[in-house]
């Protein structure tokens, strides 16, 4: 065992200055367990040493303290001074050592209690996760969340991440595990108050006639092409790059945009589905939906993850967004 390293004090400040040092745990038990037993032999029978070991262990820590603790002699084992002094902190470090490695112990094994940390894309955690973890938090509030919303991958190993929220594959991460949440389409969409008195476009090239909203992806710094769907069993997918008239690298300004009638959007369908829903804008060109996108759990290989991080994805996993299937 190496180094103390205790979460706590003792009531000795020379114990204490020892407990910063080279000294171990296992040297306080050692000590505490001579004094009990009176016996170099007997306290390494009780704690499944030998007695060489245990009187190594004892000479150790004379030459870290810097203090002699018993009176040997050939038939008699008695503590010195120092070491009546000291017995009494030291029998103190080793029981709240035993407290705390209990404590953490349980909290360990249920893995029901403490933090979770997520990280999802801006847009995302703002208009998805955050009402979903509120509600989450009031019925597990033993739970803590700490929510980190960036539109990187981060490293969830490297960044003491517990789950990742993503859309698209994530294929490319050995070590990891992804599981589905829900599906969702892109939709073109646009506020009734643009689209009054103008044509409504009814294919992909009608989009060039009007007044687009772009979305940057901050990563790759380019402007995010539109996606669709021929109607038909062919199911062919275009793909074209609008001229925009305004350019976000946030999705959840560009509905934003959207709203206010700056022109058309196209957006993941769990962006604007409320919107949609209170009229705020208006699907166009629905039968050339694209292919539906998935948005994933992704954390580590299952036994680094405590059981508090399943129940949060059991609790999502039966809250799909709207506009989510």
């Amino acid at each position: 065992m190496g180094k103390a390293n205790l979460p706590f004090t003792t009531g000795d400040a020379r114990l204490n200055r020892m407990l910063d040092s080279e000294l171990s745990l296992s040297q306080l038990r050692c000590f505490v367990a001579v004094v009990e037993f009176r016996s170099l032999t007997e306290a390494a029978r009780q704690l499944g040493m030998s007695p060489a070991s245990m009187s190594k262990a004892i000479t150790r820590l004379e030459q870290t303290s810097g203090v002699k603790l018993f009176h040997r002699s050939t038939h008699a084992l008695s503590l010195s001074q120092d070491g009546e002094r000291l017995v009494s902190a030291a029998r103190e470090a080793v029981r709240a050592a035993s407290v705390f490695s209990k404590s953490a112990g349980a909290r360990h094994q249920d893995g029901t209690s403490g933090w979770i940390r997520i990280t999802a894309a801006v847009a995302f955690a703002r208009e998805v996760l955050t009402p979903l973890l509120a509600d989450f938090g009031r019925e597990h509030p033993s739970v803590r969340i700490d929510l980190r919303a960036t539109n990187e991958l981060v490293d969830l190993a490297r960044d003491g991440v517990d789950l990742a929220i993503r859309s698209g594959s994530l294929s490319d991460l050995p070590g990891h595990l992804q599981s589905l949440w829900f599906k969702f389409p892109w939709v073109v969409c646009a506020a009734p108050q643009y689209l009054r008195g103008k044509s409504l476009p009814s294919r992909p090239e009608d989009i060039g006639a009007h007044r687009v909203i772009g979305f940057r992806n901050q990563h790759t710094g380019q402007v995010r092409a539109w996606t669709f769907c021929r109607p038909g069993a062919d199911a062919e997918e275009i793909r074209i790059v609008p001229e925009p008239a305004m350019i976000f690298d946030d999705g959840a300004a560009a509905a934003l945009a959207g709203i206010q009638g700056a022109g058309l959007i196209a957006a993941p369908l769990w962006l604007v589905a409320g919107a949609l829903e209170a009229g705020q804008l208006v699907e166009l060109m629905s039968d050339w939906r694209a292919a539906v996108a998935p948005i994933s759990f992704l954390r580590r290989e299952r036994h680094l993850v405590p059981e508090r991080v399943d129940k949060l994805i059991a609790f999502l996993r039966a809250r799909p967004p709207l506009g989510g299937a």
